[in-house]
């Protein structure tokens, strides 16, 4: 009978008017990340395409995690990161819904670029990264428009977490 009456609640939770606001805005960054890499993936297959001395478009495919920490051919270790990686983006659901409109903002935008992620991985086996930050020979990890709203999120939320108090 207790899960029950969770479930009612975060069911609930779902259909308040400003939780809405936020799963709407989830979508628009889902779908701006989603355009960006259909753009790269059609448009930028065949290596580096040089903007400027400090960018370049430069397709390649993350199997692994962030800046392709434990990329690896073996399907074991990538579906278990999947199913970590789709455990927190539920928790950081439950978290958005329970939280205040600033941390709900905060958790949205993770939420946002984690599922644009997560969607490459199910459907590519990969993420399509290909923003090349450089400076001369340093070359920044590649990477793409959901990591950028996954960064934001924690920045904020580190910032917040640390100078901000309630």
């Amino acid at each position: 009978m207790k899960y029950n009456n969770e479930f009612k609640e975060i069911k609930n939770l779902f259909l308040k008017k400003q939780n809405l606001f936020f799963a709407i805005l989830i979508i628009i960054l889902f779908g701006l990340d989603r355009i960006s890499k259909i753009k790269v993936i059609s448009n930028f297959n065949e290596g580096a395409y040089f903007i400027n001395n400090f960018l370049n478009i430069d397709l390649i495919w993350n199997i692994g995690i962030g800046f392709g920490l434990f990329s690896t051919e073996s399907s074991i270790i990538y579906n278990s990161i999947s199913l970590i990686i789709i455990t927190v983006i539920a928790v950081l659901i439950y978290m958005l819904l329970k939280s205040t409109n600033i941390d709900k903002f905060i958790y949205t935008i993770i939420i946002g670029g984690a599922l644009g992620n997560f969607y490459d991985r199910l459907v590519y086996k990969g993420v399509p990264d290909f923003i090349d930050l450089h400076y001369n020979n340093f070359h920044w990890f590649t990477f793409n428009v959901a990591d950028i709203f996954i960064t934001i999120g924690i920045s904020i939320f580190i910032i917040r977490s640390f100078f901000i108090k309630n």
